[in-house]
């Protein structure tokens, strides 16, 4: 198994390798018709997150990051439902957008829009007219034979699929495939779905006839990426990615779309049009609110509408045997995947100092920290299971186990205590630049909320309830503590971070209240001025902190060339 496991590995690391160095030979030069994509689409939550994509795409084509001569466009979600998130699960993307994660390789450092990039840059030359969707979250890693390419050219849609846990299948779509007459184990292999499941009980996953079983592969150790490998002779399903539709398909919905005018209701392109599709799809999922952030009337109506239009049509699977889907949507994740011996970390070929200046070497195995286009002072300690991202950390600086730091400057003697999140943002309010700095533990739940004051005992902050914190930091508890909704109170949406007049201060202070609930010791908030994350992200200056990043990016560059010239 462990061979097996190891062999599946290297393919992985060698296809994707190629896909890097080709994606890499594209940047800054223009594409020829057919070679890459036509146009890059990226939804966007609001006006700001849309300015703030535009601003970033606006910089990676001026520092030739990305291929050209390809329409790059962002469009914001219309005023009622959002198809676009705020990445309340991994808050250091909220400011910027979970597409513009920093990855820890490359030079510049590569962020989740040039990997998505690269990944599919097989995709657009065996491909007819349509569009690709894809979540910004994940990445999917596959192999397939030396003369074999994954084609879309099927009309509907067309899917690809990896085998996977059925635990792993219990949070994502699985697809039910028609019987397929086969004499031997392909690495791609082009099915047919019956029907497909949107998040299914692993009973419903045996009902529906889903589950495969790794004994009809006598020579395969079956791996899902985010999970541990899977046995042989063990259950498995083939969980859903990305998906293709073709252009006729689109013009369909777009129609559709202009004949309802706004949506005023939450519509999942995944489980709203997947569940929809195959011969045995069934109008009963339209039913189903389980899986829906917000239930709206006429959500129900609307989704059965869509099932009637595209009933009939065909979706087709793209089976990638030798895959394996990785999701970085979380603190956990996010941290898992940067920071330990995750077969990620071999196949991508992530580092654990990249484009950054840090004398300390890092570890050979093991868990290690991971810092990412960051200046940090030989003195400064960064413990193991912690990233680093476009921070500036002086001497006295200790950060402790499984921490994140982002966007921060810290000059003063600190300590980060373990599992803090600490991540900085520019502001501009009443035309003046301010910096507030979100901290709470990284296993906060920040979309926990409850409706009323006398519940916020139930809410946590660093594991202590928010009610005692509170106390701590002398916070009366009024409405006013909350922006937004008041009746969805969340850490979320707390007014509990000091806005100050330069980057280092707001950091010194956020871990000053951070470390008074830890240490349970009083630390007065009434004399500042007090912010919400949703508040930082209405406030949010971009391009102070593209600037930032800029400015970190230069010294870095510099740095590098004068070792160089110092070395020859």
């Amino acid at each position: 198994m462990a061979a097996a496991n190891a062999l599946l590995g290297v393919a992985l690391r060698e296809a994707t390798q190629r896909k890097l160095q080709r994606f890499s030979e594209l940047r800054g030069k223009p594409v020829a018709a057919g070679e890459f994509w036509d146009i890059v689409a990226i939804t966007a939550a609001d006006e700001k997150q849309e300015l703030a994509y535009k601003q970033q795409l606006s910089e990676k084509l001026k520092k030739k990051e990305l291929p050209l001569g390809v329409q790059y466009h962002v469009f914001v979600d219309p005023a009622g439902a959002k198809i676009g998130g705020y990445s309340q699960r991994l808050p250091n993307a909220s400011a910027l957008g979970k597409i513009f994660t920093a990855l820890p390789f490359g030079n510049p450092i590569y962020q989740m829009l040039e990997l998505k990039l690269a990944m599919y840059i097989d995709f657009p030359s065996h491909m007819k007219p349509g569009i690709l969707v894809t979540c910004a979250d994940d990445i999917e890693l596959y192999s397939v034979g030396e003369c074999e390419f994954i084609r879309f050219d099927k009309p509907g849609f067309t899917a690809l699929a990896h085998p996977s846990s059925l635990t792993v299948g219990t949070t994502h779509g699985v697809f039910v495939l028609e019987p397929f007459n086969y004499l031997a184990y392909k690495d791609l292999e082009y099915r047919c779905c019956h029907r497909f499941l949107h998040k299914p009980s692993i009973e419903q996953m045996h009902h529906f006839n889903a589950v495969c079983r790794a004994g009809n592969f006598s020579h395969q150790d079956m791996a899902g990426g985010d999970t541990t490998p899977l046995k042989l002779e063990s259950e498995y399903v083939y969980t859903d990615s990305l998906f293709y539709m073709d252009h006729k398909t689109a013009k369909k919905l777009l129609a559709f779309h202009e004949k309802i005018g706004t949506l005023n209701c939450e519509i999942d392109a995944y489980g709203d049009f997947l569940q929809a599709l195959g011969p045995g799809a069934t109008v009963e999922y339209t039913r189903n609110t389980s899986n829906v952030t917000k239930e709206e009337a006429e959500l129900t109506d609307i989704r059965q509408r869509i099932f009637h239009l595209l009933k009939g049509t065909s979706l087709n699977v793209v089976v990638l045997n030798k895959s394996k889907f990785y999701h970085i949507g979380t603190t956990e994740e996010y941290l898992f995947h940067f920071t330990s011996e995750s077969s990620l970390k071999s196949e991508l070929g992530l580092q654990s100092i990249a484009f950054s200046i840090f004398s300390t070497t890092p570890k050979c195995s093991g868990n290690t920290s991971c810092i990412i286009q960051s200046i940090l002072d030989s003195g400064c300690s960064v413990a193991t299971g912690s990233v680093v991202e476009y921070s500036r950390l002086g001497p006295n600086v200790s950060v402790g186990e499984n921490c994140i730091v982002s966007g921060c400057s810290v000059i003063t003697e600190a300590v980060l205590p373990a599992d803090s999140f600490v991540c900085s943002l520019s502001l501009k309010m009443n035309g003046y630049l301010k910096y507030s700095t979100m901290a709470f533990g990284v296993q906060d739940n920040l979309k926990r909320n409850v409706k009323t004051l006398s519940d916020i005992k139930l809410l946590q902050f660093f594991g202590v309830c928010f009610l005692s914190c509170l106390n701590i930091w002398n916070l009366k508890v009024t409405e006013e503590l909350f922006s937004g909704n008041k009746t969805c109170l969340s850490l979320w949406n707390a007014r509990i971070f000091p806005a100050c007049s330069s980057l280092s201060d707001s950091v010194t202070t956020s871990l000053k209240m951070l470390n008074a609930v830890r240490n349970k010791s009083a630390f007065s908030l009434n004399k500042y001025k007090l912010l919400s994350i949703e508040e930082m992200l209405i406030y949010k200056d971009v391009e102070d902190m593209i600037t930032y990043r800029e400015q970190i990016f230069l010294e870095i560059t510099l740095n590098r060339k004068q070792f160089d010239l110092e070395a020859s």
